[in-house]
């Protein structure tokens, strides 16, 4: 899973414009000296180590990305962005609140888009629009690395959020339309019937924009 996440990172630092990591298990929960929620590895920070200059990993995953956050929060370098379920009541609980923004370096380079129970796809996309797509396009990336959860399908047994498949298509699009290098990395998604139609409607979001 890790050596996949490295693998697509050094296939776009090559020039491929789009490239997908498939992974299993997931990595975003995982830091330096923690792995928890399936995670072992972190894996779009592996893949983000690959890249120099400035990199913006943006986790669209049901649950907060902890491990992520926390290695890269006093990094001027990497913004971490993330929109979420509300950490007050899913897991991690104890990361990913609004006012986390970072430290020293990396002050203003973490945003956390904490939402509640039961947003749907036309809220989610009225907060990239108004709140995560402005705050990259100020920071202005070198490369984007996507971690891609699906966990906030409508029928995820363990998210909370009611997306659709074409709900995935359009929140791809919205990242396309930043036109930078990109690294799909694949977190969470527990609807089985529907995830590779779902991750498939992220990525051609990706490619089509």
């Amino acid at each position: 899973s890790a050596s996949d996440a490295v693998a697509a990172a050094r296939a776009v630092q090559s020039g491929t414009p789009l490239a997908y990591a498939l992974c299993r298990p997931p990595g975003h929960h995982a830091s330096r000296d923690l792995f928890g929620g399936y995670c072992y590895f972190n894996n779009a920070a592996l893949a983000a180590a690959v890249f120099g200059g400035k990199v913006a990993i943006v986790d669209i995953d049901f649950h907060h990305g902890n491990g992520t956050q926390d290695m890269f929060y006093e990094s001027g370098r990497v913004l971490y962005a993330s929109i979420h379920g509300d950490p007050a009541v899913y897991y991690p609980y104890f990361s990913g609140y609004a006012h986390e923004r970072g430290e020293g370096e990396g002050a203003g380079a973490t945003l956390n888009l904490p939402l509640p129970k039961g947003c749907d796809g036309q809220e989610y996309l009225r907060v990239l629009d108004r709140d995560l797509l402005p705050e990259l396009r100020a920071f202005a990336p070198d490369v984007l690395i996507l971690s891609t959860g699906v966990d906030t399908y409508v029928d995820d047994p363990v998210g909370a959020f009611t997306l659709t498949t074409e709900d995935f298509h359009a929140v791809g699009a919205r990242f396309a339309s930043l036109g930078l290098p990109t690294v799909a990395v694949q977190e969470g998604g527990y609807a089985t019937a529907a995830l590779g139609a779902n991750v498939r409607a992220v990525l051609l979001g990706l490619q089509e924009g």
